[in-house]
């Protein structure tokens, strides 16, 4: 049999997401006899605050991993992007372009010859032959132009979906190999951005069905007859979860007996602990941080929400459905596409807060009805969104960029 064909994964990120789980589930299940993969990052950083760093997960599971040195911001850098921003305040696209122009200057090019080398010489262990990268192409410039200038194939794993400029777009669609596309939703919009169509691929997101669901966690401050709401992701503003406690304010202001569980954390976890106390919701309203095994917290809900602008296939929403509880859910790119509405869980318009207060409602007035959608949502995730897939989907698109047999 031949030499597995050597990849190097990079990525990019500075936080444990979705996406990471999502690669290290893949990174585990991966033919070892046809691909050998070392992970390239900037950051070992750890899975929450005081958790294991990717170092100690990719040892865990047999890959190596490369951490690049750090590419140092000269102030000159800083000075520049501020004047430009001033300048150009009356042209959004101009001055983002310009300030695009800066960052290639002191960060992308050093990127750049250190991706370079390091596809040239494979870590003392002869050259790669691909160079596969998580998350999405706004955020893997300088893997692209790397990738490029050392002549080896690109592949982009587009985890969520992104707004790309004419430039990111140009070199995405000029140098990548294929695209991978977490969810039809985001093949759509990259297609709409300039992306051409016959580099996409769609590879949905999957969970691992036969594996071991925890008992749920015990939560504190929960009295008889709570309806426990929660969500799972990151707590940043372009979640808006903020959204979420207002409806869940309305509700509670209404009579209806609601406990709040957020799990995750994030720089608005301030403005949040703010808005509870604001909106009178103190005492329920339980703000669990970071965990590394979210299916015990969701365990705990009844009912999964999730309230963001804008998702690529999102995971929490898989970990509902395969726990079997019902998920209410902006309707958006990548949720909808999991969430069937009045199927599988309850869809609303993103933004219109009172449209979520009556979805939630409604979902809260009826047990029966949350029990239905989510053994709906639990059957068709079993059904649609194996792990089998996910990693065979991924494997096709890797050999053929490769010519793998």
């Amino acid at each position: 049999m031949a030499d597995p064909k050597r990849i190097l994964l990079l990525d990019t990120g500075n936080e444990w997401g979705g996406g990471t789980n999502s690669m290290i589930e893949l990174l585990k299940r991966l033919d070892r006899q046809r691909f050998a993969v070392t992970a390239c990052f900037y950051r070992d950083y750890p899975k929450g605050d005081g958790g294991r760093h990717l170092s100690d997960e990719l040892a865990a599971i047999g890959i190596p991993l490369v951490v690049l040195p750090e590419v140092h911001r000269p102030a000159w850098a800083k000075l520049a992007k501020e004047v430009l921003r001033g300048l150009f305040f009356w042209s959004p696209q101009r001055k983002r372009r310009l300030v695009l122009g800066i960052d290639i200057l002191w960060r992308v090019r050093p990127r750049i010859a250190q991706i370079v080398r390091l596809l040239r010489e494979g870590n003392g262990q002869g050259p790669f032959d691909l160079l596969y990268m998580n998350n999405q192409p706004s955020s893997n410039l300088e893997g692209y132009l790397a990738g490029e200038q050392a002549g080896v194939p690109v592949v982009q794993h587009c985890r969520t979906n992104p707004s790309l400029s004419a430039e990111e777009s140009a070199i995405a669609g000029r140098i990548a190999r294929s695209i991978i596309c977490v969810s039809r939703g985001v093949a759509d919009s990259l297609v709409g951005q300039g992306i051409p169509e016959q580099s996409i691929r769609v590879v949905y997101n999957a969970i691992d069905g036969g594996q071991s669901v925890p008992p749920p966690v015990e939560l504190g401050g929960i009295q008889a007859g709570d309806v426990v709401v929660g969500c799972v992701g990151s707590l940043l503003a372009r979640k808006s979860v903020d959204h979420l406690v207002r409806a869940v304010a309305a509700l509670v202001r209404q009579g209806l007996p609601l406990h709040l569980l957020l799990v995750g954390d994030g720089p608005e976890r301030g403005e949040l602990e703010k808005l509870v106390a604001e909106q009178g919701l103190t005492g329920r309203v339980t703000f669990a941080g970071f965990q590394n095994n979210p299916l015990a917290w969701i365990g705990a809900m009844d009912i999964l929400a999730l309230s963001s602008p804008s998702e690529g296939l999102p995971r929490a929403v898989l970990e509902a459905m395969l726990t079997a509880k019902p998920v209410l859910g902006s309707d958006v790119t990548g949720t909808r596409e999991l969430v069937r509405d009045g199927e599988t869980g309850l869809l609303y318009p993103y933004g219109d807060i009172a449209r979520l207060v009556l979805q939630l409602q409604r979902l809260c007035d009826d047990a029966a009805l949350r029990e239905r959608l989510g053994n709906a949502g639990r059957e068709r995730v079993l059904r649609e969104f194996s792990i089998d897939a996910y990693i065979q989907g991924v494997e096709d698109v890797l050999a053929a960029c490769m010519r793998v047999s």
